[in-house]
């Protein structure tokens, strides 16, 4: 009788959780068990470039990967989870209703942008860079502003919040707005912060780097105040301070997939689940969570935590897709482990920064930085090639030598003997 593993969701997590599934699978050709993947679409949104120009290009097809290694994909959208009867309910896009039952669960629906109902207007008057959609959208907003007539409204794009994401598409605007406004005088952008200091997650380590960067391309700064309300005319702070705008985006927290609400078990702050090191939802023994869904140990010396963040997803949908099908087939899981960590943040003409470890010890910045900054965003986020054996060998569940594979590119690139 065939057995299935259904997995919810097709970002990085959901991709490689399939992967890692399959490949164990295809090591026991005698077990009869089908991968599903169950997602919107069968593509892979490249959510870490969004802060980017052209953002229709950050939609990459998964067609071919699941023909080529035999994942099974159902388009459609989860709406319930049912651990109990270990089934799903999906809604498809034309709206009907179907029941689908798993003997393993993987749940890798990814996270989403917050809108705090304490900053009113938010829903209605900001643009994000959280989604194919809302990048998209800020884009055609962006690309429209020379035709509006001027004024200190139009002439003014918002930021709010300075942290990864926040830094990364403030100081990748003003390229941009030039490159929109060819030769008349581009919108000034102002970066805001809740914070005293801009970035202040990413700690001391990186900071005057950041720092130099938003100087050098003539990003303002509010910092120390939050956001109080949007509306078409701009952005009130919490200061009372009202900055005119049309175009404000938010960037300022992020919380786990609805989903995890339905699933027995801890929540973090963020709603992302507690999982044990198999990556398994410890009161469901069939349900597994991944990528920004969970709250998982990464096993350096310290008990740090994954982040929402792609470099974690890629490793945790490889671990949670191999343990979920060795867990079916009565095979060895392997517990996750991913101690090391490295930060490059992209600092958009003014090059970027690289730093290694939890406290973010500065490696490289500037025009290096950047070099390693573009290797990461235009091929390792990739998916892999459609061809079976180059997929699925990808697949296998180990930590990543993260500062290795930088320093072979430098060495490549001519910057370490």
């Amino acid at each position: 009788m065939q057995q299935r593993i259904v997995i919810i969701g097709s970002g990085f997590a959901g991709l490689w959780s399939a992967l890692g599934a399959k490949r164990l699978i295809n090591l026991h050709p005698e077990n009869d068990v089908e991968v599903l993947v169950i997602a919107p679409e069968p593509s892979l949104v490249l959510r870490p470039r969004l802060y980017e120009e052209n953002a229709k290009r950050m939609k990459v097809s998964l067609e071919e990967v699941f023909q080529a290694t035999g994942i099974r994909f159902m388009k459609g959208t989860v709406q319930t989870i049912d651990s109990d009867k270990d089934q799903v309910v999906v809604l498809s896009s034309e709206g009907s209703r179907s029941e689908v039952s798993y003997d393993r669960l993987i749940l890798a629906a990814g996270s989403q942008l917050v809108h705090p109902q304490s900053v009113s207007g938010l829903a209605q008057h900001s643009y994000d860079v959280d989604t194919f959609e809302g990048a998209t959208k800020l884009e055609t907003r962006l690309e429209e502003l020379p035709s509006l007539p001027p004024s200190p409204a139009r002439d003014t794009v918002i930021v709010c919040g300075a942290g990864y994401t926040g830094i990364e598409l403030a100081t990748e605007l003003p390229s941009r707005l030039k490159t929109i406004f060819k030769s008349a005088p581009a919108p000034k952008v102002v970066l805001v912060s809740s914070t005293d200091e801009v970035g202040a997650e990413l700690g001391a380590g990186p900071r005057p780097t950041i720092e130099k960067a938003l100087e050098s391309l003539h990003v303002e700064v509010r910092s120390g105040s939050a956001v109080k309300s949007v509306d078409s005319t701009g952005v009130t702070l919490d200061s009372g301070e009202h900055i005119p705008s049309l175009t404000a985006v938010w960037t300022a927290g992020m919380g786990a997939t609805p989903l995890t609400a339905q699933i027995d078990g801890p929540r973090d702050s963020t709603g992302r689940l507690h999982v044990d090191q198999d990556l398994r939802v410890p009161s469901c023994k069939r349900v597994f969570a991944t990528g920004d869904a969970c709250r998982a140990l990464t096993g350096d010396s310290d008990g740090h935590y994954t982040l929402m963040s792609c470099q974690h997803a890629q490793i945790l949908g490889r671990f949670s897709g191999h343990n979920a099908a060795a867990d079916l087939l009565g095979e060895p899981t392997v517990p996750y482990s991913q101690p090391n960590y490295v930060t490059c943040l992209d600092l958009g003409s003014y090059g970027a920064v690289l730093t290694n470890g939890w406290d973010r010890q500065v490696m490289l910045t500037g025009v290096v930085a950047k070099k390693v900054k573009t290797q990461i965003n235009q091929y390792l986020i990739y998916p892999p090639k459609a061809h079976e054996k180059n997929a699925l060998a990808e697949a296998v569940p180990q930590s990543p030598n993260f500062l290795g594979n930088f320093n072979t590119l430098l060495k490549r690139w001519g910057y370490l003997s």
